[in-house]
């Protein structure tokens, strides 16, 4: 390894994976997927082994309700990630939404009728526990969303 002539420090430091690093987004992900059904009211979390860096959630199943995906639970102190509309809805069977971000977890919940859906995602091998839990603006505060109908 090169040394800086001045300082005799290290040029280049050891280069690991990690949620700051590039090149754990850039390779393709190794598959993760799983899928349930889920009653009305119920929430279901959904950790991943590692960091993920993309993830779909396909309603599936007999559709009589709202599937709504989410980052932060619906009993979180800490945000209102349902109150607050900081949800995706799936209506219908076969609707599907896909997140281009890197998260350790993804909640879904059934709202009005049993549901069902299936989760694929992308993985790193970054692990999970070096990801920060997905809050703030947009994510988990008391804003509203101007599109109420659901």
């Amino acid at each position: 390894m090169a040394d800086d002539a001045t300082t005799g420090q290290p040029i280049f430091g050891r280069y690991n994976t990690g949620l700051h690093n590039v090149g754990s987004y850039q390779a393709s992900g190794w598959p993760f997927i799983t899928g349930s059904l889920i009653e009305a009211e119920v929430e279901h979390k959904i950790s991943f082994p590692m960091v993920a860096k993309s993830v779909t959630v396909i309603a599936s199943g007999t559709m009589t309700g709202d599937l709504k995906v989410h980052f932060q639970t619906t009993a979180s102190a800490t945000g209102f990630a349902v109150a607050g509309h900081h949800y995706i809805a799936l209506a219908g069977t076969g609707d599907s939404v896909t997140f281009n971000v890197k998260c350790k977890e993804v909640y879904v919940t059934g709202y009005g009728a049993d549901c069902g859906y299936e989760v694929f995602a992308e993985m790193t091998n970054i692990p999970a526990e070096s990801m920060f839990s997905i809050t703030g603006s947009g994510a988990t505060d008391a804003g509203s969303n101007p599109r109420s109908d659901r």
